[in-house]
């Protein structure tokens, strides 16, 4: 199975997106301000807490997806592995980028101030059953796409 992770817009520290397996939407994220810069490493333009993770373009490689036992998240946690940079990135519950350290959080509808209350558990259980299912027939890896400036 494929994720898509495809970053669409910004609104002060945050940057929305929309989750795709196999092209088919799943659920709204939320991550920190992206702040990579292509050709700079990672330790240059990160800051701790507050950067979403780099794009697969960045990173050359789309990265590869399990579900883990988490001490803060609890088992069968979406997580994403082998991301420059960066340790321990889950898909988890949240509703604003102060929830956030770098994990894309997910929901099912979002406003300007971040994930709605109440739809981001239901975000993360279907995700979690989207990757349980690509897991089954043969593996998940997650690309995650910057924001497409149209002029």
């Amino acid at each position: 199975m494929r994720l898509l992770l495809q970053r669409t817009h910004t609104v002060g520290p945050r940057t929305f997106g929309k989750l795709f397996a196999d092209g088919v939407f799943l659920c709204y994220t939320l991550e920190d301000e992206v702040r990579e810069s292509a050709g700079v490493p990672v330790a240059a333009w990160k800051i701790k807490g507050h950067t979403a993770i780099p794009s697969t373009s960045y990173a050359e490689r789309p990265y590869r997806v399990t579900l883990e036992q988490s001490p803060r998240f609890g088992p069968d946690t979406i997580t994403v592995h082998d991301v420059p940079g960066f340790q321990f990135i889950r898909m988890h519950a949240g509703n604003d980028e102060g929830d956030t350290e770098g994990c894309p959080l997910l929901g099912t509808a979002i406003s300007d101030a971040g994930i709605r209350g109440g739809t981001s558990r239901p975000a993360v259980k279907l995700a979690r059953e989207a990757v349980r299912q690509g897991i089954r027939e043969g593996g998940v890896w997650l690309d995650v796409a910057n924001i497409v400036e149209v002029a």
